[in-house]
């Protein structure tokens, strides 16, 4: 009976699911974007919990943008640039944060 050896998690392949983690999170931002522009979804329990899961992952991140940048117009034809700002600190995040992870 011989084991193999477990194989070590290197720098490059935490590099790799960190930069995962942050496209997986800057594309729910870009849904989140899309789903704004539907004005009325009509009612299904799967597509409502998906919204919903959508809604609770990324308002949170955007609200501390929505402080400083509230949306531009009225009446209903507002403009909300806070997920515009929001991924660009991302992508400068990402790119620091890998970027200490795997120098090389």
């Amino acid at each position: 009976m011989s084991f193999e050896p477990l194989l070590a998690i290197g720098r490059e392949e935490i590099a790799d699911y960190v930069n995962s983690l942050f496209l997986v999170y800057i594309i729910l931002i870009f849904i989140r974007v899309l789903l704004s522009w539907i004005p009325r979804m009509p009612f299904n329990p799967t597509l409502r919990t998906v919204v919903n899961f959508i809604h609770q992952v990324t308002d949170p991140y955007l609200n501390v943008f929505r402080r400083f940048l509230p949306p531009l117009g009225g009446r209903g034809m507002a403009l909300d640039l806070s997920p515009i700002i929001a991924v660009i600190v991302l992508l400068v995040a990402q790119g620091i944060v890998v970027g200490l992870i795997d120098p090389g």
